[in-house]
């Protein structure tokens, strides 16, 4: 019986959530060296404090922390916030928040997510419209909530999910948003 054993299965189950966590932490640190571009500083950089807050509460190690704040601010890394605008199954307004060190290879991999799972991309403009952009509390994260929410069928929804997963699985993909209810 083999690859039955009792530390096989851990190793497995070990290594998904690792590779998940890490996922995450990428996620973290990309959004911390953003924020760290203008003033690397969290006492004068809201966003930076909450970045840091945030990755401090999903146990990112604090060396990790340190060196991508420290990145951001002497080597003044290129990184880009970008927002993409979308149409999803059924109609739907999606927004993507990214952060990319290279632009033109984000947006040819979010089209092509797009494209395999039933979305349409969209100029800029024209989804922005059906979101209301609030700022989070003390400067911080600033979310996108949907004007209209929109009502969609089971089909649409289920495609609709699997498009938001493989977005939010994408390494530089920060935020999705939509207007579905």
């Amino acid at each position: 019986m083999s690859g039955h054993s009792h530390w096989a299965g851990i190793k497995h189950k070990k290594g998904a959530a690792d590779q998940k966590r890490g996922r995450v932490f990428s996620k973290l640190l990309a959004a911390i060296s953003a924020a760290a571009k203008t003033e690397s500083n969290p006492e004068f950089n809201p966003r930076l404090r909450t970045a840091i807050e945030t990755a401090k509460e999903n146990k990112v190690p604090a060396e990790n922390i340190e060196r991508a704040v420290q990145r951001a601010s002497e080597q003044g890394i290129n990184l880009e916030e970008l927002v993409f605008e979308a149409y999803g199954p059924g109609g739907t307004a999606i927004l993507i928040e990214a952060i990319s060190d290279k632009k033109n290879r984000t947006v040819q991999e979010i089209k092509l997510l797009l494209n395999e799972l039933g979305g349409k991309w969209a100029e800029g403009g024209s989804v922005r419209w059906a979101f209301d952009l609030s700022a989070g509390g003390n400067g911080g994260d600033r979310t996108w909530t949907a004007k209209f929410p929109q009502e969609i069928g089971g089909e649409d929804k289920n495609k609709l999910g699997a498009l938001l997963a493989a977005l939010e699985e994408h390494g530089d993909v920060q935020n999705v948003y939509t207007n579905a209810a």
